[in-house]
């Protein structure tokens, strides 16, 4: 059971740095110079929405699995 939880810990941690590196467009090196990055707020359509919910999910598993491995160490 262990096993399975720390294999599952792993894949769900690989896709949320996944998906939280596809969702950071434009945050090269245009930031460090000072301009303006794009401080304005846009509707998340299409496939920017899917990813933002994938990786909500993600993160709500991951704290899932976390705490669940923390309660069956014990």
């Amino acid at each position: 059971m262990a096993k399975f939880l720390d294999i599952s810990l792993i894949i769900t941690s690989v896709g949320l740095i996944l998906s939280v590196i596809l969702q950071s467009k434009g945050a090269g090196l245009g930031g460090l110079t000072g301009a303006d990055t794009g401080g304005v707020f846009t509707a998340r359509r299409g496939i920017e929405r899917i990813l933002f919910w994938v990786t909500i999910v993600l993160c709500v598993v991951f704290f899932g699995l976390v705490i669940t491995i923390i309660i069956l160490a014990r």
